[in-house]
């Protein structure tokens, strides 16, 4: 896909989109946070939002979840569609007594047999009676990924889902995400602010500054000027360092060879 301005005409989404957005603006307490957004996300398609803080990558997945009405423009979502939420952070009382396999039962009604299978995916099936107030960043973002799956999702959104998380926790989280993408053939609407975790990761970009600066492969929008003028003249080489493994990580079973899940890191 090669990139575009963000005054070229506008184009249709793909056949089939999951959610796209036309023209899309959302003023918050009378400021406008974003202002003519038009994107989609197809299935099997990572698209990361990336933009320094308070740019509008946050704002832009809650308007895609239908927690934040567009002020302009519209979100239109695949009829039917199942969406999977990952919260930037999730804050758990710690004089409350809860489990982890507790902890996943409070949204949504499911099943044992559910919850198995998502805390697999994501990884950490030992930790299923452990208490959610003891887990590190990491196991707490992957039990967050499971509660995710519960709903069997079209689409993931994941806002900032390696906050918190050292690097071997993000190379591990991202690679239960690409996991999930591949085996689920979901899409995933990803917000980071991590340029050489996400860079490695993703399909398409989006670089969002209140609007849509640029966007296209990885590649192409690390080169463009409007991305250099947001993160510096040095980012298109910090952002497109990619590292590949012919193994992976797994803590319930060590080191697993010949496998997708290969880290990146900058």
């Amino acid at each position: 896909m090669s990139i575009t301005h963000p005054h070229a005409p506008t184009t249709s989404p793909a056949p089939d989109p999951l959610v796209w957005t036309e023209n899309l603006s959302v003023r918050l307490g009378g400021r406008l946070v974003l202002s003519g957004v038009t994107m989609a996300v197809n299935p099997g398609e990572v698209v990361t939002l990336i933009g320094p803080n308070g740019a509008g990558k946050t704002t832009l997945a809650r308007a895609v979840l239908g927690l934040v009405r567009p002020s302009d423009g519209r979100v239109t979502r695949r009829p039917g569609l199942r969406v999977g939420y990952m919260p930037q952070k999730l804050t758990v009382d710690a004089t409350l007594p809860l489990t982890v396999r507790r902890f996943l039962t409070l949204w949504r009604p499911t099943t044992p047999e559910r919850i198995t299978t998502a805390l697999e995916e994501a990884g950490v099936t030992r930790l299923a009676d452990a208490a959610v107030q003891t887990l590190s960043g990491g196991e707490m973002q992957r039990v967050l990924l499971a509660r995710a799956l519960l709903s069997d999702p079209d689409l993931l959104v994941l806002d900032e889902p390696d906050q918190a998380v050292d690097v071997h926790g993000q190379a591990e989280l991202f690679a239960r995400i690409e996991h999930v993408r591949r085996h689920r053939r979901c899409g995933i609407l990803l917000v980071s602010h991590d340029l050489h975790t996400v860079m490695a990761r993703t399909d398409r970009v989006i670089c969002l500054n209140g609007h849509v600066c640029c966007h296209g492969r990885p590649e192409d929008v690390s080169r463009h000027p409007e991305y250099h003028a947001l993160f510096g003249r040095h980012a298109a080489e910090l952002a497109v360092y990619l590292h590949h493994h012919d193994h992976a990580h797994d803590p319930e079973r060590g080191v697993v060879s010949g496998q997708d899940g290969g880290c990146c890191h900058g």
